[in-house]
Parts: structure tokens; sequence; C-alpha cells
């Protein structure tokens, strides 16, 4: 597990504990890709390509190299590469052929870490190989980073631009991860949905030609998520060639695969160049966003742990492994309508059934009765909190409970304060009349003046406060991207320079703020990306509630994010004879990540608030499991008819215990049916050698038992779940 340079073929091996990456340096001047997948026997037989008539060739390489048909490392605009490039910069002379050569390399331990943007960290075993090549027309310099992340079997690419020339250039595409892959015998998996329907898993073959996963949102957005696999025709859940890529990156993006037509695979991950320009001055350093990639021979399953493993231990704050608060939310309750008096009685019957955090939502702030007016002014609602914050802050803590807020910082409503003195300070272009969306504009993140009123506007109303969670939501797209505040020449940049404003936002509030804990938020999971997930510590996953489809969404948002990001909220079960049922259903689906309450416990029955201590006391006995554990799903719900499928969380090599000591299953069935359902669930992951007590029926099994199958009944008549949780015997 090391990065290798063979001076005799000038050949770079990258090893991962169970891949091989390879490319090699040819004429002295080109990056050559020539192997990314399981490790192989010595004797290797790389891509050779057949350079055909009408393909171009570069002066001193000959027939034998062209990259019109050849694998390559990295693909410039301009320059004979027919198919999708990853990098293209307009120079002084006003056109945009790129091409940088090879100069030199080196490794070192750890990895870099991005100035502007969000990053992943280095661990233990991490190593860095380090390429620097160089454009004498443009006088820039460019360096290609890979990370090896050896026990995840991951790798993560990007890379940086220097200007050394005495004028600018014009960055107009950037893709840090482009991978030339033999053949084309693959799906793609990637994860679409909207709002209140994120993450919807689809699966269709490749075909000859581009096809594309992108958002022109200014957000990696609700529609469709970074994420996207190439699969092997056979592979499932338990077996078969997988390909994983992302991006740490929260706005527009563009994922390309491409089909070539003599059948051979180039996929690409970045920015593109339909909503990102960047100028690039003299003496400055551009930084692309970091790219993550993963090959697995075992299955989908086998990826995502993989892939979990990564986000847990090199994108997600170090605190995951603190308890996470168990939020009580007052949005689903009283929406607007929020008061001091509501949130001190809220707080009292919240500490004597297991929440942990009281969480104040929309509305304590400005003139803000409804979603109208009053984004923007960040002071407190005399008329709702007459005593302020800070007072009504400690008697909520006074009860034992955490204090939590909301904002929304981006936003303004043209009804506010902020507006009506500052209309410039909103994204809007000249001579067009700015859309809005839930009555907000956006904005302009671009103008540091903005960036600053934000900043002291949360101090000035957070000041003395004892602050422990905020929640931090982005309720609409942009639209009429411009910016008042950038040139004529610039206006293109906008989408860019917002989202570098939007980060050095938070990188500033989460510095301020280091002990307060931060749950991201965009009208749900319309911010639900690697980057977000590196400067929050869990993400809101969907507004939608409803078990069944709270089941779906999370099962899509399993394939590539681990359950330690996934805030998942039990919400009102109603006052009807179903009740218990629906409020223990929902919080069984909740088990899926960490765990929170949405409803009226003033006005809850009794037997609501003594089920929700039961729940609590049991999510901090298996919140280690969920949050850290590996999960194996167990049934597919895309594979099965009845929409029924398990999580199986099991202990691994981030918790002290061994693999396979605990086991928790949860049994989810989405909907009824019209008949009652026996069904035998098999969990493989068990030792068959092993006597297992299920701590909620002290009924014992042997391992073999687990293996075979436990039966279960599920009844026809609406949704249905069960939990185990499986603790193995002392000898």
């Amino acid at each position: 597990m090391s990065i290798i340079f063979n001076q005799e073929d000038k050949r770079f091996l990258l090893e991962t504990q169970n891949t091989e990456y390879a490319f090699s340096i040819a004429y002295d001047r080109f990056l050559r890709h020539e192997y990314y997948g399981k490790k192989r026997d010595n004797a290797i037989n790389y891509f050779k390509p057949i350079v055909k008539p009408f393909s171009v060739y570069n002066e001193g390489s000959g027939y034998d190299y062209s990259p019109t048909d050849s694998f390559l490392e990295i693909p410039f605009f301009g320059c004979g590469d027919y198919r999708c490039t990853a990098l293209r910069i307009q120079g002084k002379n006003g056109d945009s052929c790129t091409f940088f050569e090879y100069k030199n390399y080196r490794i070192f331990k750890g990895k870099n870490k991005l100035k502007t943007i969000p990053c992943a960290r280095s661990f233990y075993d991490t190593e860095t190989l380090e390429i620097t090549m160089y454009d004498k027309v443009t006088d820039c310099i460019l360096k290609l980073y890979y990370t090896l992340f050896p026990d995840c079997d991951v790798i993560i690419r990007s890379f940086t631009v220097e200007n050394k020339s005495d004028a600018s250039v014009l960055i107009k595409k950037v893709m840090p991860l482009c991978l030339d892959i033999e053949g084309h015998n693959f799906d793609m998996i990637s994860l679409y949905g909207a709002q209140a329907n994120e993450r919807n898993v689809q699966r269709s073959p490749l075909s000859i030609g581009s096809q594309s996963i992108t958002s022109r949102r200014g957000a990696s957005g609700h529609n469709f998520n970074p994420f996207l696999a190439l699969v092997g025709k056979d592979t499932t859940e338990q077996n078969g060639e997988v390909y994983a890529f992302n991006l740490i990156y929260s706005g527009s993006f563009l994922d390309e695969v491409e089909v070539d037509t003599a059948g051979n695979t180039r996929v690409s991950v970045g920015l593109g160049e339909e909503n990102f320009k960047y100028t690039l001055e003299s003496n400055e350093i551009f930084e692309s966003p970091e790219a993550v990639m993963l090959h697995s021979t075992e299955g989908i399953g086998d990826m995502s742990r993989k892939m979990h493993r990564f986000i847990r231990n090199a994108i997600v704050p170090e605190t995951i492994n603190d308890k996470k608060p168990i939020v009580l939310n007052t949005w689903e309750s009283f929406l607007f309508d929020i008061k001091e008096d509501i949130v001190l009685k809220f707080a009292d019957e919240a500490a004597k059934y297991g929440a942990d955090t009281l969480v104040i939502d929309d509305g304590w702030f400005g003139k803000r009765n409804n979603d109208s007016a009053g984004l923007g002014d960040w002071y407190v609602n005399k008329e709702k909190f007459p005593n302020g914050l800070k007072s009504v802050a400690e008697r909520v803590k006074s009860t034992g409970l955490k204090f939590g807020i909301w904002i929304e910082p981006e936003m303004v409503n043209s009804d506010s304060d902020l507006y009506r003195e500052h209309p410039d300070w909103c994204l809007r272009v000249h001579g067009r009349i700015p859309s809005t969306s839930r009555n907000q504009l956006v904005l302009d993140m671009c103008n540091p003046e903005v960036r600053n009123y934000i900043k002291k506007s949360l101090l000035n109303v957070f000041e003395g406060v004892p602050l422990d969670y905020v929640k931090w939501d982005f309720n609409r797209n942009l639209s009429e991207v411009g910016s008042y505040y950038l040139d004529a020449t610039k206006q293109e940049e906008t989408w860019y320079r917002w989202q570098l404003g939007v980060y050095e936002l938070y990188f500033w509030f989460r510095e301020t703020f280091p002990n307060v804990f931060l749950e991201n938020c965009s009208g749900g999971g319309g911010r639900y990306d690697l980057a977000m997930m590196a400067l929050s510590d869990q993400i809101w996953t969907s507004d939608n509630t409803n078990a069944g489809d709270r089941t779906l969404i999370q099962y899509g948002s399993s394939i590539a994010y681990p359950a330690c990001v996934m805030s998942c909220h039990v919400s009102n079960p109603g006052n009807d004879e179903n009740s218990i049922k629906v409020f223990n259903n929902k919080f069984h689906v909740a088990l899926g990540g960490m765990l929170g309450y949405e409803y009226n416990i003033i006005e809850a029955e009794q037997r609501i608030k003594d089920e929700m201590l039961k729940q609590t006391e049991l999510y901090r006995k298996v919140e280690d499991l969920v949050k850290c554990g590996d999960l194996y799903r167990l049934i597919v719900p895309i594979e099965n008819d009845l929409g029924v499928y398990s999580y199986c969380y099991t202990a691994s090599e981030d918790m002290t215990e061994k693999a396979w000591e605990r086991i928790l299953v949860t049994y989810l069935q989405t909907f009824g049916t019209d008949n009652d359902i026996y069904f035998s669930l098999k969990i493989p992951v068990s030792d068959e050698n092993a006597v297992y007590t299920d701590v909620l029926s002290n009924e014992k099994y042997t391992g073999k038992e687990l293996k075979s199958g436990i039966n279960i009944k599920a009844t026809a008549y609406d949704a249905f779940s069960l939990i185990y949780y499986f603790k193995r015997c002392e000898e």
C-alpha cells in the first residue's frame, strides 16, 4: 500500500489495500493513463490504443501516441482529444487551447489542505503524489494531486493552477477527476429526486455517447446528487465490480460519462463550464475541489461500507464519537407561531422524556410571522421573546437541556429592514427582475460587505447566549445570478465566487462558535454533499418525515453516505388508536440515522411521551453502532416488489468492540399488502460459532440460526417494522 515511481519504465503505481492505479510518462511530456481496478499479478496488460485515420498526434511522438485515441491522465481542451476534457484555460492570446507538459513529481505523507474550499483531512496511512506540469504559452503551473486512503480503497484527486505570467488567464472548465476505463459494459447508478423526495436510486445501462448528471442550481440540490457509480451488469449488493465517484463541493456540478465510438468509457467529475468561470490573476493560485474515487469487486454494499468509513474518518468533523443531540424541534408543532412561554413549556416536557436539546426553529427574529418577511434581520423579536434570547436560553438550560436555534443567513426577504437599506446586496442581473422562491431572494456572498454584515449580526444576536446547536437552512436555489459587486467582465464568475463566499462564512462560523453543534439543512436534503458534511456535524435528510417515504429516502442516502450524517426525526403520530404503532414505526425508521423529534409534546398523549422515553433510552444504547458501525443492506427495496428491506449495523474498525459482537437489525416494510407476509430474515454477518441474545426480547439464537433466518410474520394491515439488538453471549 504505497506510491511507487519506476524510473525504468517511467510508471507511477498507486496501491491501496485492494486496488491499484497506474499511469506513465510518455515521451517525457504526456501523462498516459494505464489501469485502475483490483490488484493484479505482475504481468499486467495495460490498455494500448489503436491509432486510427483522422487521429491527431503531437510532433515528436509518432503514430503510436495520439490524444484522440489514448487513455489520458488529464485531457486538455483543444489539443486533439475530442472527448470530454478536464481543463480549459483561455490565455492572453484569446484562445482556449490548453496543454501542460510533465515536469516532475514528489511523494509525501498526509495531504495538502485547501485554503478556500472544504476538503478531506488525512489520517494515519494517508499518502499523496504531486505531479507538476507546465504550459509555456500561458506561463501557468499545473499541480495534480493523488491522495491515497489505503484502508478505504479511496483515492482523492484535485489540482491547482498557478498563474506565473504578468497577465490574467480565464479558467473555463475544471474537472479534477477524469478516468478512462476500457470497455463500457456497465450500468450507471445515480441518485435523483425532488424536495421531500430526495435520493431515489436509478440504475441504467451506458450507451455510446455522453450521459451526465448535473446541477445548475448553485447548490448540489435535491434533484441530482454529485454521487455516481458505474457497476457491472451482474453486480449486486453482495457481488460484482463497482467504480464509485463523488465531489467535495456544494454548488453547481457536472458528472460526465462518455462512451466513445471505440466502446471505451471516460468518467469526469467537477464543475463543468456551464456555471463556472474564474479569472486567475498574475501570481494567483486556483484550487479545484477534491473528487473521490473508489473501486470494489465485492458489490454495492462493500462500496458503501468503504465510502462510509472514508467519510467518517476523513470528511465529517472529528467529534463524530461524541454523543449526538436528541433534538426536539418546534417547527412542525408551531411553524412561525413560536413564543417564549411555549418554548419554556416545551423544555419542561422534553427534559422529562428523553430529548436533550430544544431547538427554536423559524420565527424567532425580526418581523418573522410568516415566510414573506424578516429574513436578513437577525435580531430577536421582542414581542415573542420579551426577555431576550439569552434569558430564554438560560431557562431552557436550567431544565438540563441544551439550547439550539434556526438560522438562514444566505437569504433575505424583500420585506425586511436589510433589503430596504441594501437592495443591491442581492444576487441580480442588470435590467432583469429577480425571481423569488418562498418569498426569498439570495444575498450576494461575493460581496465582502454582505459577509461582514452577516458575521456582525450573528455575533450581536448570539452575544452572551449559551448556544449549543444551530440549524443552518438554505431554502431556495440561485437564479438571475449576477453581482453588483463584481464588474461586467466577471459576471459569469458569480456562481463560483458566490460559493467561495458561502464557504468563507461557514469557516468563520465554525471558528467563532467551535463548540456549537451545526446541522445543515436546505429544505431538507438540498445540500446533501461531502463539502457540507465536512462543515456540518450532520444534515437534515429530508423535510418528509412520513415513515414509508423516509424509508426509501434513507435507503438511497445510504448508498453513498453514512448514518452518522443523517438527521432522522420522529414526527407527529396522531392521536388515534394506532398512534403508538405509528410512533414506533417512525422510530424504527429513524434508527437509520441520528435521532430527533418533531411533534407537540405539550399536547401529546401520556402514552406517547412514555414511549418517547423508552425510544431515547434504546437509541443511546445503540447510537455508536448506528453512527460508526458497518452497514449491511440485507434486503434491497428496488429488488423486492413488497418494498421490504432491512438495515443491519455491526461493530466496525471504528469501534472498540470486535466485529459481529453486536448486531442491530431493523426490518422495514414500507406499505401494507393484501395478505400477511411470512418471511425469513437472514443475517449472514453473524458468527456461526457464537450465541447471541436479542436484548429486546431476551431470546437466544445461535449464529447458525441467524444465518439461516429469523421467521417474521408481517401484518398486511399497513406499514410494519421490527428491530432486533443482538449481543454476543460471553463464553
